[in-house]
Parts: structure tokens; sequence; C-alpha cells
């Protein structure tokens, strides 16, 4: 009798990553029929100011608030209990720039407060030559 030697099947360790390309493109296209629809938000009339990106900081800003019958105040030594107007704080903020170019400045407005009053706030401060201007919230 001849024996015959059976032959041994080697282990196959391969991986079928068919089933896993298949879920990766579906997932792909659930993304991208979704993505567009994340983006949309409510629909808002926003005020027109041309302003620039605040990108500086400074240890002691110059703070300068406005309340809800639209006076403004400038934080200077701690005192700003004195009205001004829009030409005032123009005129301070000029004169506090001359001597540091680089102040950084906060606007501070009552919750209340309009947002088109803070955006003509921030707006004329950068007119006044301000070379940041941020927000100061709570």
């Amino acid at each position: 009798m001849i024996k015959r030697r059976k032959k041994k099947h080697a282990l196959n360790a391969e991986i079928n990553v068919v089933p896993y390309i298949d879920v990766m493109l579906v997932l792909l296209v659930i993304f991208m029929v979704t993505a567009p629809m994340l983006t949309q938000g409510v629909k808002l009339d926003l005020p027109q100011a041309s302003s620039d990106p605040v990108d500086a900081s400074d240890i002691e800003p110059l703070i300068v608030s406005v309340d809800l019958a639209s006076q403004y105040y400038i934080n200077v030594g701690g005192d700003d209990l004195e009205p001004l107007t829009a030409a005032d704080v123009e005129v301070r903020v000029q004169k506090i720039l001359r001597s540091n170019p680089a102040k950084l400045i906060l606007v501070r407005g009552d919750k209340n407060v309009t947002y088109q009053q803070v955006i003509t706030l921030m707006t004329l401060l950068q007119g006044a030559g301000a070379p940041s201007v941020g927000l100061v919230t709570e």
C-alpha cells in the first residue's frame, strides 16, 4: 500500500476589505449630502460697517462703554462716569493712540443695546485709528 500524504492547506490570513470600502463610500455620500444643510443658518439682516478683524493682545486695554441711552464712556484711570459724544470719544482715543499706537481697545455694551449701536461704536474707534477693537462679555 502506498500512503498518500495529504496536503495541508496553509491558513489564509487575508482580510476581505471590499465590504469596508462599500461602507466607507456610503458614509462619504451621506456626509456629502448633509454637509451643505449644516452650513446654512438663520437668515439675519446684519448691520453694515467696514471693519478689520481683531488680532492683538494688551495687558491694560482701553475700555469704551455704550449704555442703553447710546451714551459713550471711556475708562481712563478708573473714571468712566462722564458721558461723551461720538466726536469726544474719537478725539480722546486718537490722543491715547498717539502715545501707544498698539493699544488694544475693548467695547463694553449693555446687553440691551442694539447690535447696530455696538457696530457703530466699533467703526468709530477704528476710524480714530484703533489697530484692534474687541468685545467684553461676562
